[in-house]
């Protein structure tokens, strides 16, 4: 039996929209390291985002400063704020996975589709308006006071939506700040969209797996 959720959620930076915050970062310190640490930095200032995201909410500027601080002094470089203000501001630029547009648009004839993103509202829009598809609604980490994968930013859209975690499909490339904290929450009804950045969850999780955006039309019946 196909599951029609009444709405679809989604995370949006890496599963929607490409999410090249590590190839700014590359640009910054290119040849600075040699390739193998290069590689150990841009996963360590990966590490340190998800680190920072897990107490308060602070403004992502934030949080985007002081992980590549972090991640600066671990290997020696010499960290500058106009670095981290560069790999922000990169931000609203980016634009979707090709995949993307043309399923949602399918989808959302049938499902409201729903963003979760750990977005500042001043960025969200501009992501957004390049995917191209008709969203019902968008909350932010900003809006929820919370990052993912806290689950107040869950239940913040939980609320908003005033549905229940059985209510809904999450559709996410990112298992640590979605799959992970979804399943924790009981949203049991959970898409993995393995786009090869990020490892693949343990099956005890219960989500159906799919390349791209192009596999989401048939799991909801479309």
């Amino acid at each position: 039996m196909i599951f029609r959720p009444k709405y679809i959620t989604f995370d949006c930076y890496g599963t929607l929209t490409y999410f090249p915050m590590h190839q700014v970062a590359y640009d910054i310190y290119e040849g600075q390291l040699p390739p193998e640490q290069m590689r150990l930095f841009i996963k360590d200032f990966s590490d340190y985002r998800f680190d920072e995201v897990m107490g308060d909410w602070k403004p992502y500027k934030q949080v985007i400063h002081s992980s590549l601080q972090r991640a600066c002094k671990r290997h020696g470089l010499t960290f500058q704020d106009e670095h981290a203000q560069r790999v922000y501001d990169a931000i609203p630029t980016w634009g979707p996975h090709a995949d993307v547009p043309h399923a949602l648009t399918r989808v959302a004839k049938k499902i409201p589709l729903v963003i979760l993103s750990n977005a500042m509202n001043e960025h969200i829009e501009s992501n957004v308006s390049k995917l191209q598809a008709p969203f019902e609604k968008i909350y932010t980490a900003q809006d929820a006071g919370a990052y993912k994968p806290r689950l107040a930013a869950f239940e913040y859209m939980l609320d908003q939506l005033a549905c229940a975690p059985e209510d809904v499909l999450h559709v996410s490339a990112n298992p640590r700040y979605d799959i992970f904290p979804a399943q924790n929450l009981g949203i049991v009804n959970k898409v993995f969209v393995n786009r090869g950045h990020e490892p693949r969850p343990n099956d005890a999780y219960s989500f159906a797996e799919i390349r791209d955006i192009n596999g989401l039309p048939a799991l909801v019946g479309l």
